[in-house]
């Protein structure tokens, strides 16, 4: 899938399945713009894309931040003078109960990076991708259509939310031509996403008994391959589409027992 000439904006491109993303995309021609909080990781990213003749627009950027949201599609224009694809793939797991008091905290925080960000973004991008008649695509998870731990609440309704807004965002932008997916991981080795939320970071997929029915985690290059063929003409008839990759995770039972994790 060749992406020569395409603008695509990736959002948590630090780190993880935002990192693998962009770098995919470099790979296929595109013109990339990599955001995160964290300059020094972005510059590494940069490197690898600059070794498939790719010039990145680095933009380090607190998305949380309302005009750093916006200040990330102008610098796009600026650069560019046009957007392709918005993958917003930033997010975070935060832990929180009701019962431990600390609910509000967490929730306000996982629902202002993972679904309010998102949105501006969007907001922004909006004009600029009916123009092209782009695509979006967010990284949600199969934690927005399960509820697995009694402590991931927020992260889980920050998901669902998501999932429901990309939706709606598709019937919205559809007239224009513009298509509005999702893609939900299950279980993917080479994240952060665990270690950032306070777990262990020498946890292994055994560890934690995050089970599925083949067995196994996704690898980073299946969600990329992923989001570059929804972001591709072969899926030009897709939009409002949720793609679940999670090696049948969804269809196994999973509850916490004191704390662990169980599958069955």
């Amino acid at each position: 899938m060749s992406f020569k000439s395409k603008v695509v904006i990736v959002t948590g491109a630090s780190s993880g399945i935002g990192a693998y993303i962009v770098t995919a995309f470099a790979k296929e021609g595109a013109d990339v713009v990599l955001v995160a909080r964290n300059e020094e990781r972005l510059k590494k990213v940069a490197k690898d894309c600059e070794e498939f003749g790719c010039e990145p627009l680095i933009v380090p950027a607190d998305i949380t931040n309302d005009d750093e949201g916006k200040s990330v599609i102008a610098k796009t224009i600026e650069k560019f003078g046009r957007l392709d694809v918005l993958v917003n793939s930033a997010g975070i797991l935060r832990t929180g109960l009701l019962e431990k008091g600390d609910i509000m905290e967490v929730f306000d925080e996982v629902m202002k990076i993972n679904v309010r960000a998102a949105v501006n973004l969007m907001k922004f991008a909006t004009p600029h991708l009916i123009k092209t008649k782009g695509n979006i695509i967010s990284i949600s998870s199969v934690g927005g259509q399960q509820v697995f731990a009694e402590f991931m609440a927020s992260y889980s309704t920050s998901k669902a939310a998501l999932d429901m807004f990309s939706r709606g965002a598709a019937v919205e932008l559809g007239k224009h031509g513009v298509r509005v997916n999702v893609v939900s991981p299950g279980g993917v080795l080479g994240t952060s996403l665990l270690a950032n939320a306070g777990f262990d970071p020498k946890l292994t997929p055994d560890d934690v008994a995050f089970k599925s029915l083949l067995g196994r985690w996704s690898e980073l290059q299946e969600i990329a391959d992923l989001v570059l063929f929804l972001a591709s003409d072969k899926a030009k008839g897709v939009t409002g589409s949720n793609y679940t990759c999670d090696n049948g995770y969804l269809n196994v039972k999973h509850c916490f027992k004191n704390g662990v994790l169980n599958s069955k």
